[in-house]
């Protein structure tokens, strides 16, 4: 699909999408405890893989028109597979039942579309191997299609933390149903550290303990996933919410509101104070879960996103609009997303008139010296690429066409109703 975005300024209320990363964690816990129940679940692309995943393990998923999810669990013991684990092309969903493979007294056999199979996961087959499971990848590079077999055994591993957080949430989740835990140790600094506090804060949710250690985490094994009453109800995506907040900061002269996003675990609630460093009018109230904000001169600013990944391509588009340079940081890891988002970010950025530098791990974006004219972009198959272009077609001289628009569908299906709730003028073909 192709959306065409019209130059439009934004105003009105907006509710943010559910979070990806408590969902993706939530129905697997569910699926690990015997029974519960998710409320305000994101059902996306993503989501849904990791629901397929539950229920080859021998667990049942079912959604009710409010979008509540009734999960029967496999209760700390997942049969072996009895078809492959398509995990489409969410890299969380793949790492994360990788490790829930490893437990299986059997072997399973996990694949993903193109983009997937193109993503390192070989620190967490070596963590498997260690523990006693066998873990290859059937091309021998690392990537998938992979092949796991368990039950793993062992209760003490090391891995690099500078890859990606989610081998450690992998084997957190996994660590907590086997005899005797899992106790990992990290061999460099651990990278987008919030998301493995999102981890610890969903699991404890679900009644399972982590310690923190000197050099990384652990967790006893012999744990029940039990969260309180049956139920866990799913916080609201910061990720999700930069788009409506840069829309705001960047286009909206009467103000935007966004509802739910009260205060979590999420590193990307730093968002919020990027807006608010660059010149644009933020209000964030805690207690109620609400955002307003609105358009003011924008000036460049310099931020790491070591912990914070997902928000690269909505600040270089910020940083697109703002006065000055715009130096996002410590970005390397960004790379090995759906697609490399600081090349693509440059690339794309680059046919509307933007100025970037890139270098190994960072991006410069050169806001004064660019002139945002409209012109046709590839969302590279990557849903923040397309929600960040659409932003930057808000403030273009002429029309921005994105192509392949209805990957949004990965993390923010209604992401281009909630624009034209907004009052922006698109088309989609």
């Amino acid at each position: 699909m192709n959306v065409t975005i019209l130059p439009s300024s934004v105003e009105g209320t907006v509710r943010a999408p559910p979070s990806k990363s408590y969902t993706h964690r939530a129905i697997l816990a569910a699926g690990y405890a015997d029974r519960a129940t998710i409320s305000d679940a994101l059902w996306s692309a993503d989501t849904r893989a990791t629901a397929r995943a539950v229920e080859l393990f021998g667990g049942d998923v079912n959604r009710d028109e409010a979008g509540t999810l009734e999960i029967e669990g496999f209760d700390g013991t997942p049969a072996v597979p009895a078809d492959v684990i398509d995990c489409e092309n969410s890299g969380t969903t793949m790492r994360l039942v990788t490790a829930t493979a490893a437990l299986a007294d059997g072997t399973s056999v996990l694949t993903g579309d193109e983009s997937l199979r193109s993503r390192p996961q070989g620190p967490l087959l070596e963590a498997i191997a260690d523990l006693g499971g066998e873990a290859e990848s059937t091309r021998g590079n690392g990537q998938a299609p992979l092949v796991v077999t368990g039950p793993i055994s062992g209760t003490s591993v090391s891995i690099p933390g500078d890859v990606s957080s989610q081998y450690v949430t992998a084997l957190l989740m996994a660590g907590a149903v086997t005899d005797d835990g899992i106790e990992i140790s990290l061999e460099t600094e651990l990278k987008s550290a919030p998301y493995v506090e999102i981890t610890i804060e969903l699991l404890s949710a679900f009644g399972v303990d982590v310690r923190r250690t000197d050099d990384g985490f652990a967790v006893d094994g012999g744990q029940r996933y039990d969260p309180a009453g049956g139920e866990y109800a799913v916080p609201g995506d910061f990720s999700s919410i930069s788009y409506p907040l840069a829309a705001g900061a960047i286009a909206g002269e009467g103000g935007v509101r966004i509802e739910g996003a009260h205060p979590s675990a999420q590193g990307d609630s730093a968002i919020v104070e990027i807006v608010d460093r660059m010149g644009a009018s933020v209000d964030w109230d805690r207690k109620a879960g609400t955002i307003d904000v609105s358009a003011d001169s924008l000036e460049g600013v310099s931020v790491s996103v070591e912990d914070t990944p997902d928000l690269l391509p909505t600040i270089a588009t910020l940083g697109a609009v703002a006065e000055g340079d715009t130096r996002i940081v410590d970005a390397e890891h960004v790379r090995y997303k759906e697609t490399d988002r600081v090349s693509a970010m440059a690339d794309e950025l680059g046919k509307l008139g933007v100025e970037t530098t890139e270098e190994h791990d960072s991006l410069t974006v050169h806001g004064s010296e660019s002139d945002l004219e409209g012109a046709s972009v590839d969302g590279r198959g990557d849903h923040r690429i397309v929600m960040a272009l659409a932003l930057a077609g808000l403030v273009a001289d002429g029309e921005t066409t994105i192509a392949g628009a209805e990957h949004v569908d990965v993390s923010f299906p209604g992401f281009f109703d909630a624009l034209e709730g907004l009052g922006v003028s698109l088309d989609r073909s």
